[in-house]
């Protein structure tokens, strides 16, 4: 069983898919360097789990077609 996130991660993760959908896949590398760009001044445990739960929504997408 994995970390339940909170809601400021989820709200942030699904507006910068909803808003930045073709800059995301599912790669975290590449997802972690865009989430950078679009949040500068945020602290990395805060992009790291944003990130990931970006990632892990991008896939659920990708699963879904």
């Amino acid at each position: 069983m994995g970390r339940i996130k909170g809601t400021i991660i989820k709200r942030s993760g699904k507006d910068l898919v909803k808003y930045n959908k073709g800059k995301f896949n599912s790669s975290f590398d590449d997802n972690k360097k865009h989430v950078k760009q679009i949040l500068p001044e945020v602290d990395k445990k805060f992009i790291n789990s944003i990130t990931g739960y970006v990632t892990r929504l991008v896939k659920r997408e990708e699963t879904k077609k």
